[in-house]
């Protein structure tokens, strides 16, 4: 029941979504602009708000945020392994490793998260505000990774990979809202009541928008006939990743918790973002599309395991 109370309302949603833009119940270009608002104002609302409103520093969460950014690079090793050894064509390498390390945190990992008690930690933050400290700079250490696998499978590393790396970080709303967050926390400043509610409602409509996107999405993109590499990046992405978190996490010293809350967010399936990030620096298409396609089928099994023996 834990399980089905968990899971099921984060993959509900993504089945409506799915089925609003099947059945053409929205119009082509709804749910990606739900989306836009979702990442631009929904997202950056709901972390400004629940750091502002509960963050006392960093303790508690500076473990969990190590462990995933060390399992998370040796997902990107593995990923360029597993590559290698199914002889993914070279354009594609970049393509095949983002699909097998970059994961939906935001709209798959936070509505889990959220889903079960906000559990106080040792270090004194709540489970939701540590899963926020650490899914926020995640992000943009996503985003940077995305951009550096893909221009590597198209350049040589140099200063030419200087401007996309730092305009992603100049253009991440979660990386802004964390810092103002976090900064208006420790000032001690307090949000006009007003102001609150209307940051807080805008937080509230974030996760279940982004799944209805993330749904939206999944029939959007082009699958293409080639299945071999795409599964091959979803099973990195959601059953390798999370066993290296797993061994992280033991290796570091995580509580149960915050061990449970790492797994998660390791077995998310591939973030949707990656297909236009892809399409942007002339990835593979049809990798990017059915990696994401089929971690989602997969991180349902993974995610599964995750939340019932944990």
């Amino acid at each position: 029941m834990l399980i089905l109370n968990t899971l099921a309302p984060v993959f509900l949603l993504i089945g409506i979504g799915a089925f609003m833009q099947r059945s053409e119940f929205v119009s082509a270009n709804f749910l990606r602009e739900a989306n836009r608002v979702t990442y631009w104002l929904g997202l950056p609302a709901l972390l400004f708000s629940q750091l502002a409103g509960s963050f006392h520093g960093g303790g508690g969460a500076e473990l969990l945020l190590g462990a995933m950014f060390a399992a998370t690079l040796l997902s990107v090793g593995v990923g360029y392994l597993v590559a290698w050894a199914i002889r993914v064509p070279a354009g594609a390498t970049g393509t095949f490793v983002q699909g097998a390390f970059r994961g939906n945190l935001a709209f798959v990992g936070l509505p889990i998260i959220y889903a079960m008690p906000d559990t106080p930690l040792a270090g004194g933050l709540t489970a939701r505000t540590a899963a926020i400290i650490t899914v926020a700079p995640m992000m943009v250490a996503y985003n940077i990774g995305g951009v550096t696998v893909l221009l590597l499978s198209q350049h040589t590393l140099g200063w030419s990979m200087v401007k996309p790396f730092l305009k992603q970080l100049l253009t991440t709303p979660p990386l802004v809202a964390t810092v103002a967050g976090i900064g208006f926390a420790l000032a001690g400043w307090q949000l006009p009541a007003a102001v609150d509610k209307t940051f807080s409602a805008l937080g509230e409509m974030a996760l279940p928008l982004g799944l209805l996107g993330v749904g939206g999405s999944l029939v959007t993109v082009k699958f293409g006939g080639a299945w071999r590499s795409p599964l091959a990046a979803a099973l990195v992405k959601t059953a390798v990743s999370p066993a290296l978190g797993w061994a992280v996490g033991h290796w570091l010293g995580l509580g149960p918790l915050e061990l449970r809350m790492l797994l998660i967010l390791m077995a998310t399936p591939t973030a949707v973002v990656s297909y236009t990030v892809a399409l942007e620096l002339k990835g593979d298409e049809p990798l990017a599309s059915g990696a994401i396609v089929l971690s989602v089928l997969t991180s349902i099994v993974t995610l599964a395991v995750i939340v019932g023996a944990f």
